[in-house]
């Protein structure tokens, strides 16, 4: 059965390039990222690695973890590395999950359950492992995109997705299309306007459903 939108995700216990971590425990009491893909040394890859990289502070600065997932090995993890580095201009400071049992993949439904790496493989073998999971603090599943390889994810968009639900889970508002820090949100139609007026000040009633308010602090 795919993973939905807030299921809790399974607890496996895997391998990184950094040593074994159980999912629950490395998620802890803040947020977290998955992002996986389909094979070491690979072109688009290695250029979300290097973006994931860059954006290490910001990451730190919404108290978020970040794990790559690829279907390779540790060694081969902890050379592909240098060529990210090399190619994006930080150094990757998150573990690397080695799924080649493809135990995590299949877990989170990027594989099917028969699904196998067989000889000689190349990344089509494992095309649909190119995808990304936000986790909140209680161990589920917030958002998740998924991408073709051809593709390469917008890690500015996941970025703004997180502050979004960062915000959205903690305040009880929502945030509009394009919405960017700072920026007006949305307050829930199950609030009446007396008690939108009590909660959050001044808003604006766009629609009789519609009501933009500034995000609260």
């Amino acid at each position: 059965m795919a993973l939905r939108i807030n299921d809790e995700i399974p607890n496996l216990t895997v391998t990184t390039d950094q040593g074994s971590l159980a999912l629950h425990d490395w998620v802890g009491e803040g947020w977290a990222i998955i992002f996986s893909h389909p094979k070491d040394f690979t072109p688009v890859c290695t250029t979300e690695f290097g973006a994931v990289a860059r954006l290490q502070s910001e990451w730190d600065k919404r108290g978020t973890k970040v794990l790559g997932v690829s279907v390779d090995g540790v060694e081969e993890h902890k050379r592909w590395k240098a060529d990210i580095e090399k190619a994006g201009g930080a150094a990757p400071q998150f573990p690397i999950v080695a799924d080649d049992g493809l135990e995590l993949s299949k877990a989170f439904d990027m594989l099917p359950a028969e699904a196998y790496l067989p000889d000689g493989r190349t990344p089509n073998d494992s095309a649909t492992v190119r995808a990304v999971f936000i986790i909140g603090p209680d161990k589920r599943l917030k958002l998740s995109m998924t991408y073709p390889m051809t593709v390469g994810r917008n890690f500015g968009e996941v970025l703004r997705a997180l502050d979004a639900l960062q915000l959205s889970t903690g305040k009880g508002v929502a945030t509009p299309a394009d919405w960017q820090l700072g920026q007006d949100v949305v307050i829930p139609a199950t609030l009446s306007d007396e008690d939108a007026k009590a909660k959050f000040g001044d808003f604006e009633t766009v629609l009789p459903y519609l009501r933009l308010t500034k995000a609260p602090q």
